[in-house]
């Protein structure tokens, strides 16, 4: 499974953010929208993401309040990224290894998508009910051998 299956069924809106926009801003639209991370794209390309994390972080640095703060002084300008053909489980291990939660999906210099630790997991698990139901339907349906006696 790849990740372009996920983007297919779980669609392709996005939203962005630019770097220079005050972090309150960014935080109003993360609300209002009830997402965890927006793009930061510059110029058409990606920059940085900013996830609840790093509000997280900037807030505690800022007494309690973002202040003032603009996206670029607190986005994380080395994000994660992947391609639409990055199999399912070279991205987990990815997120894994960095405690990612979101991944922006490239093709080329072209932002397709946005996906989730969240995402990840549900098709692992959908993939894996799949393949249990399967297999009991086989194990059930399973032929008598020649000569056997039915129980």
């Amino acid at each position: 499974m790849k990740v372009s299956d996920i983007l297919r069924v779980k669609g392709s809106t996005l939203f962005t953010v630019s770097p220079d926009q005050p972090l309150a801003h960014a935080v109003e639209t993360m609300a209002e929208r009830d997402i965890g991370s927006l793009v930061v794209m510059e110029f058409g390309d990606l920059i940085g993401m900013l996830t609840f994390r790093e509000v997280i972080q900037a807030v505690v640095r800022n007494g309690g309040s973002v202040g003032t703060s603009l996206v670029r002084s607190v986005m994380d300008d080395a994000p994660l990224t992947c391609t639409p053909e990055t199999e399912i489980d070279e991205v987990r291990r990815m997120m894994l290894g960095r405690h990612a939660r979101y991944m922006p999906v490239l093709n080329g210099k072209q932002l397709m998508g946005v996906i989730s630790f969240y995402d990840v997991a549900k098709t692992v698990v959908d993939s894996q009910d799949f393949e249990n139901r399967m297999l009991k339907a086989y194990i059930r349906d399973w032929p008598a051998e020649d000569g056997a006696q039915p129980s």
